[in-house]
């Protein structure tokens, strides 16, 4: 067996390590037993990262105005296109939008040559939409950029509060470890603080159905209730803080009492009594945020919010205590650090005079960007005006992730000059390019990432760059050099990178900011190789630090810690008579971002193959949903086609959309289109998880799929989704329109060599067909007047059939899967591909009844238990004969 390469995951922000053997074609992944981050254990979307390294999809030559091109013809185009635009209006003129998932390295040289050498700060990432509200309560409340725990705290606590988080989906991994302490230690408690009933309920001992929007009047509350109940640490308080005063008055002021509170935020008194006692009883807490609470227009303040009742409890610094935003991005916190964000420096610096000094002079740059660029939203909107006539945009894909998306698609197609570099293509916004430069994808380039609690990892190539890709820090710095600015753009190694930027981080450090590297500027190119998993800070030996602000040292003017007065602010937009539900916007358990890395593996698609809108019960009848049908959901800003979830684990007066369908998959399905560019002040972030909707059914006159080896173009119907299956695809069809005539529109558009199976039933508007050549499968169409068309699952097993039989042939005309053949049902556990049917039948026949006996019996669950809720709910209903 070839030696494992040890390497990072590509995913979120819990930065698991991963072995990757190779042994000819096949590439076999899996966790690796000694990273820390997850000792071994890996999620769903990070156990089929091997199923996602083809061609496939790959942006593979650079290509200026839709021709192929060599690089020195598309570096050229960039770097005299970037030249021309400052020549004629200025630096500002220009921007870079990046991505968290950049490595620290092509994240450090792009922001180098836009602050240092272009002379603006017009350089923001797209991790502006999931973290920059908690960057800047951490440097409110600390002075800097810090998170104060680690992963080990999470184990230890005795309460765990997750916020807005639903971990069990977003990081598999991290919900796996606090799932494993509380059955080690049952005195362990967990709380979940989330307007849906989602799966990381299934550890909650509580769960508080908050209303969306009113964390801050929660936890403005809960400091009142620690104040009158004996719950402030004073000694803490009076030497390490400074600001009790005010935020304890603004929080009596909106949130006096229990009912003040339990009124503003439509939960019972005794939930939150309940919260407030556990919470002050219970020494060793930790709070976990995520977006639910960044992604508001008052983000910053709910941080702040949250960290207040840790400061003023003096719960901060120790192990099994503190507050802990948890980033969403494999290298958000790597962005952070190298001043990704546009209102940052490098090494997080400021843009005051001191540190600007200090970096200009570090790089010897010519023409230091002298304040604070555009963040994400308002650079785009300066892409519209014309202010901004060049963009660069690499490793992400705005014109589905950002708010009113519609607008920002627009923007791009007028601007003069857009250059994407990535290693997809085609994506919305590759689509909107003057030049593609192709990019290295994950196997392929090397390089170091920063998960959620300040750990460097590396990252490693263990496959050569497809066609003539290449790593982002080597293409920016090829165009800096163009640009004239070769002396300070000399790598040929990311090492030097690296050890260029730690030198950074150290420079003028005596401790006097939270960000050092020092030992790794000394890093040799055999030694970046082989590099370890460290924390930051480091010391002078190397060794970094788990936990900080243990000595109650900040890094503040003052080295006191803020507590902030926090006002709660209501969502800037509310609902009304004709926008009357709460749009909620987020991830789902297999799919990651906009899909172009997760849609590759067939076994990623199929727990939920469509987009959805999960709405509860009472609203589905008011609006006249039905489950499993198809709804329109508009907004000011835009409209959306999805599948109808009825489900009551969503809070009634709201609906959920997952944010990862495209054009690329999906008609009328971007559900940032919906979104509007509402911000918080602060930091700049949208508040994607509070947007206003409009739900209605789509009446479809009818619905139907095919089944096909190759994807297939179905730009007829109102309502597609494409789907990859194993050896086809599947698409998923409706129409508003009256339908074809399906005998004569298959012989324009599907007819093939082979042989036919046709049924058409008129008057019943029922039709299917099916193409075989040499006995094997090759295209199934079904259509009918309503969405009660056959499980697709069965008939997508047939592709991996080299023969199909008679009984095979029956049921493709029938619908119905006959006599033994195989129909497992929908996917419930991705990462052992095991189906409803096989789990329904294994409980009957074997007499399951725990999660664990049927991980057991198929391996379900066993390995990131994702599915685990799931799986619960399964036996659940089918104890109830439901």
């Amino acid at each position: 067996m070839p030696e494992a390469v040890r390497t990072t995951c590509p995913y979120c922000g819990v930065g698991c390590g991963v072995l990757v053997t190779r042994d000819g074609e096949r590439i076999k992944v899996s966790g690796d037993p000694e990273h820390p981050a997850n000792f071994g254990r890996l999620c769903s979307k990070g156990a089929a990262l091997g199923e996602t390294l083809d061609a496939e999809g790959r942006l593979l030559q650079p290509m200026v105005d839709g021709r192929t091109v060599d690089w020195d013809t598309a570096l050229a185009a960039v770097a005299d296109g970037f030249k021309r635009v400052i020549d004629e209006h200025g630096p500002d003129a220009v921007a870079f939008y990046v991505s968290g998932q950049l490595l620290t390295e092509d994240y450090y040289v792009a922001n180098k040559l836009m602050k240092g050498f272009i002379g603006s700060a017009n350089i923001d990432t797209n991790s502006r939409l999931c973290m920059s509200s908690a960057v800047a309560a951490h440097k409110r409340a600390f002075g800097s950029d810090t998170v104060p725990v680690c992963y080990e705290d999470l184990e230890q606590a005795d309460l765990v509060v997750l916020v807005g988080s639903n971990t069990a989906w977003t990081h598999p991994v991290l919900y796996q470890r606090m799932a494993a302490a509380k059955r080690q230690r049952p005195v362990m408690r967990v709380m979940v603080l989330d307007p849906r009933r989602t799966a990381t309920c299934d550890i909650a001992d509580l769960h508080l159905a908050l209303k969306p929007g009113s964390d801050a009047f929660l936890f403005n509350g809960l400091l009142g209730y620690l104040q009158r109940h004996d719950g402030l640490d004073l000694e803490f308080i009076e030497r390490h803080t400074e600001g009790l005063d005010e935020a304890l008055a603004v929080a009596n002021g909106s949130a006096p009492d229990i009912a003040a509170v339990a009124q503003a935020c439509e939960l019972s008194e005794a939930e939150v009594a309940r919260f407030y006692e556990w919470f002050a009883q219970t020494e060793r807490t930790v709070t976990l945020w995520s977006q639910g609470v960044n992604q508001s227009s008052s983000g910053v303040d709910k941080g702040n919010a949250i960290i207040n009742v840790h400061l003023a409890s003096g719960r901060i610094g120790r192990a099994g205590m503190g507050p802990f935003s948890i980033t969403g991005q494999p290298n958000a916190m790597g962005g952070r650090e190298v001043g990704g964000l546009a209102n940052q420096l490098a090494a997080h610096m400021d843009f005051d005079a001191e540190s600007l000094s200090r970096v200009a002079r570090f790089w010897n740059a010519p023409r230091p960007a002298g304040r604070p660029g555009l963040k994400a939203v308002e650079l785009f909107q300066a892409i519209e005006r014309g202010d901004i006539k060049a963009v660069w945009i690499m490793a992400t894909n705005p014109a589905v992730s950002l708010p009113e998306a519609d607008r920002v698609r627009a923007a791009l197609r007028d601007c003069e000059l857009v250059v994407v570099s990535d290693c997809v293509h085609p994506t919305d916004t590759s689509e909107l390019a003057h030049v593609l430069l192709p990019a290295a994808g994950w196997g392929e380039k090397d390089g170091t990432v920063t998960n959620s609690e300040r750990r460097l990892s590396r990252q490693r190539a263990f496959m050569a760059p497809l066609g003539e890709a290449r790593p982002d820090w080597w293409i920016v710095t090829q165009v800096a050099r163009r640009m004239g600015f070769a002396d300070a753009f000399p790598y040929e190694h990311p090492a030097a990178v690296l050890r260029e930027f730690a030198a950074l981080t150290a420079l003028d450090n005596a401790g006097s900011r939270d960000l050092d590297l020092g030992p790794v500027q000394d890093l040799s190119d055999a030694a970046y190789g082989a590099f370890e998993p460290m924390q930051w800070p480091l010391d002078n030996a190397g060794r970094g630090r788990q936990r900080l602000f243990a000595d109650g040292r900040f890094y503040t003017d003052s080295g006191r810690a803020r507590l902030i007065a926090v006002t709660p602010r209501p969502p800037m937009q509310t609902v009304d008579h004709a926008y009357p539900l709460v749009l909620n916007t987020g991830r789902i358990r297999d799919q990651w971002h906009t899909m172009t890395r997760t849609a590759k593996s067939a076994r990623l698609t199929t727990h939920t193959p469509e987009p959805f809108v999960q709405i509860h019960p009472a609203d589905a009848a008011r609006f006249r949903v039905q489950q499993d049908g198809l709804a329109r959901l508009s907004s000011p800003h835009g409209r959306l086609l999805a599948r109808v979830k009825v489900d009551t684990d969503q809070r009634p007066g709201s609906v959920f959309v997952p944010m990862h369908w495209s054009d690329a998959n999906a008609c009328c399905a971007r559900v940032d289109s919906l979104v509007a560019a509402h911000t918080d002040p602060v930091s700049g972030q949208p508040e994607s998880k509070h947007g206003v909707a409009h739900i209605e059914p789509f009446n479809a006159q009818w619905h139907g799929f095919i089944l096909s080896r190759r994807p297939l173009e179905l730009g007829f119907a109102d309502y597609c989704v494409s789907i990859r299956g194993v050896e086809h695809w599947r698409h998923e069809l409706a129409g508003e329109s009256p339908p074809p005539d399906w005998g004569v529109w298959v012989q324009e558009h599907l007819l093939g060599p082979g042989e036919w199976l046709e049924y058409a039933d008129p008057a019943t508007g029922r039709y299917r067909a099916a193409r075989l050549q040499h006995g094997r499968l090759e295209m199934v169409l079904f259509v009918a007047p309503d969405w009660g068309l056959p499980e697709r699952t069965w008939l997508g097993q047939l592709f991996a059939e080299d023969h199909i039989d008679d009984m095979a042939r029956m049921s493709l005309l029938v619908g119905k899967a006959r006599g033994g053949m195989p129909d497992q049902g929908r996917t419930v556990c991705s990462c052992f591909n095991v189906g409803l049917n096989t789990i329904l039948d294994a409980i009957k026949n074997q007499g399951l009844v725990k999660p664990e006996q049927i991980g057991a019996a198929l391996k379900a669950g066993t390995n990131c238990g994702s599915c685990v809720p799931e799986l619960r709910e399964i036996l659940a209903r089918a104890a109830s004969g439901a």
